[in-house]
């Protein structure tokens, strides 16, 4: 095994990889102001952004979940890599050799993480399935890509390879690149045989990389072309460490960047569906991969789309009866996405391959144009079920359509639809149908008015006792990590937590604005508790005036825990409130938290006079009464002169 990596070398991957570049492969990132950057939260859902980036500072935090830190740590954290695999996934995107303290130059694959050997097992196999394809034997597979209206060069655009027919070529030539049997196998790329050899998983067929949304190879899909293939008609790469079907999206490394700067994504159903549409333009089109569309591909989308008002995402499903009950569970979903959703199927029920082929480029730029609201299909779908020759028939109709009306995010949409889905049961009053839908509207909002402790009662919930499943205990008397913002050790609303917390920002963020002064502040200086800690760590790391390339790394290594370090990560990202951040602010903010704190020992000072009172020492009387004065001077000098006085 080889050791712990070069000290250097990591420092080297830190500068060499910027923070945004790494963190735009995953989500859609705008302008936050301060030359900051923000977007919607990869770790937890939410529906505006409060995710933040700081280019200049290498760092990330989200304000809703604290996660935080910089490259590396996203790396780890999105990826759920080792450290040592992360700084090895990005020291091969910078091109830098590591050095491993105990190995010397690592050219061999001894040390490297299990995830990062399988994306690079994965790596080789795809480009070993492309040269292929221009083989003898893969012939029948590019008759099946010229069938469907795609060329050498649409072939080349999406990878697509072809898997020789015979047991084990694919597993000789990944031995012969350092691969075990061992991460063969745990790859997905080859299995056990009857023999106790591993074999090829593909054998015979045409294959499709599938790429997560960074670029890397993480399975393959697998059609089959021979007759007396007796394999099923995709196959695609089993669960693994790097390749869950849930949440993966075949294209959406192509898609990524229109997606975002479109705010459209259109999902169909297959690989060769998601070609067309690519070469007809559409190139937002992105497909699942052997699994219904659900929550996990949601959560890629909505960090690409943002969620802002105009995003849209359209879904093209086969006209049968499969199609529909795939757009229905689409809809189902509909109220996780902020973005408008959509459905379109061609005439005939062909899909979008199909479509090119009989009617070529502009008939599947139009499909995607002639989409219809996935709610109105659902209402449809609802009216359809039910007899509208009949009064009960009508009344169920509208019962069972009401709420999916009710769900519509736009309010004067909303409306449109309830005067639509009257015409639809035959109802000449609109207005009835209209009333039923803000009856629904009333009802929700009265249960929303409902004491807490009443609304668990009725869905069968605990609480009787009055402290809202607190077990007698009110919100103040749990204890709260020391360092959460929005804990009781930090009040924001508090002139003085106000005051230390951008003191803190500047000297880890503009330390040269506040070097030497800051240096000289003592922890008591800091009234909270987890400012305290942050001006400990910043001691620890040899302080602000250190001005090395390396600060914030230091200091956050010099946090006592993982909550402070969190803190540090906040307020290196977060905004300073100032729209000039110079020498003059900084020296208020100095002032400030100084001036406060000699107030504060005037104050405990005072009240020891009025405990000695006259018949205690004379000498420790006037020893008292010296330091209040010293004291007095020294705030009234700061009053007078702010920095200069420091």
């Amino acid at each position: 095994m080889a050791g712990r990596i070069n000290d250097d070398d990591v420092k080297a991957v830190r500068d060499a990889v910027p923070i945004d570049a790494v963190v735009s492969e995953y989500l859609q990132l705008r302008n936050a102001g301060g030359g900051n950057l923000k977007g919607l939260c990869p770790f937890h859902d939410e529906k505006s952004p409060s995710f933040q980036v700081s280019p200049s500072k290498g760092f990330y935090h989200c304000f809703g979940c604290q996660a935080g830190g910089d490259t590396l740590d996203f790396v780890m954290k999105i990826d759920h890599l080792s450290f040592s695999e992360a700084v090895e996934r990005l020291a091969g995107l910078a091109g830098i050799t590591l050095r491993y303290e105990e190995g010397g130059y690592t050219a061999g694959t001894s040390g490297r993480g299990e995830r990062i050997r399988l994306v690079e097992a994965h790596k080789a196999a795809a480009q070993f399935y492309m040269d292929q394809l221009g083989s003898a034997e893969a012939e029948i597979g590019r008759k099946f890509l010229a069938e469907r209206g795609f060329d050498q060069a649409a072939a080349q655009h999406f990878s697509v390879g072809y898997s020789p027919a015979g047991w084990d070529h694919l597993t000789r030539f990944l031995r012969g690149k350092g691969f075990s049997d061992k991460e063969l196998i745990t790859s997905g790329l080859a299995q056990d045989s009857r023999s106790g050899k591993p074999i090829d998983r593909f054998r015979g067929r045409l294959m499709w990389p599938i790429r997560d949304i960074s670029g890397e190879v993480v399975g393959f899909g697998a059609r089959k072309l021979r007759d007396d293939d007796n394999g099923p008609k995709y196959l695609n790469t089993p669960e693994t460490a790097i390749y869950k079907k849930s949440q993966v999206l075949y294209g959406i490394d192509l898609a990524k960047k229109e997606i975002a700067k479109t705010s459209r994504a259109v999902v169909v159903e297959g690989y060769t569906d998601v070609m067309a549409c690519h070469m007809a333009g559409v190139t937002t089109a992105i497909a699942t991969c052997g699994t219904a569309f659900g929550g996990d591909h949601i959560k890629i989308l909505r960090r690409l789309l943002m969620d802002n008002a105009t995003a849209e995402v359209i879904f093209t499903f086969d006209g049968d009866a499969a199609g529909q009950k795939a757009a229905l569970r689409a809809f189902e979903d509909d109220q996780k996405f902020a973005a408008e959703t959509s459905i379109t199927i061609a005439p005939g029920g062909m899909d979008p391959c199909d479509l090119r082929l009989a009617k070529g480029d502009a008939a599947v730029a139009d499909l995607v144009e002639a989409r219809t609201p996935l709610f109105e299909f659902a209402l449809k779908h609802i009216v359809a079920r039910h007899n509208l020759e009949n009064p009960a028939g009508r009344a169920a109709a509208l019962e069972e359509a009401a709420p999916i009306i009710k769900k519509i995010k736009n309010v004067a949409i909303q409306h449109e639809s309830a005067v639509q889905l009257a015409g639809m049961l035959g109802m000449r009053d609109e207005q009835f149908v209209v009333k039923r839908i803000a009856q629904l509207d009333r009802w929700a909002r009265e249960r929303g008015n409902q004491p807490q402790q009443q609304r668990r009662g009725q869905a069968g919930g605990s609480g009787g006792s009055g402290q809202s499943g607190r077990s007698g205990h009110s919100y103040e008397d749990i204890p709260a990590p020391s360092a959460t913002p929005t804990g009781p050790a930090l009040n924001l609303r508090s002139p003085a937590h106000i005051t230390e917390r951008e003191l803190l920002k500047l000297a880890l963020q503009r330390p040269a604005l506040v070097s030497p002064a800051f240096d000289a502040y003592g922890m008591d200086e800091f009234t909270a508790p987890p400012y305290a800690a942050v001006r400990q760590a910043i001691l620890d790391a040899g302080g602000a005036s250190l001005g090395t390339e390396d600060y914030l790394t230091r200091v956050r290594d010099a946090a006592p825990n993982d909550t402070v370090r969190a803190l540090v990560t906040e307020l290196v990202v977060e905004a300073i409130h100032a729209k000039t951040v110079d020498e003059v602010y900084a020296g208020v903010q100095l002032v400030q938290v100084r001036l406060r704190a000699v107030d504060r020992r005037v104050h405990e000072i005072q009240g020891t006079l009025a405990r000695l009172g006259h018949q205690d020492a004379p000498e420790q009387l006037a020893a008292v009464q010296e330091e209040l004065w010293v004291l007095q001077q020294y705030g009234q000098r700061l009053r007078n002169r702010g920095a200069e006085g420091l």
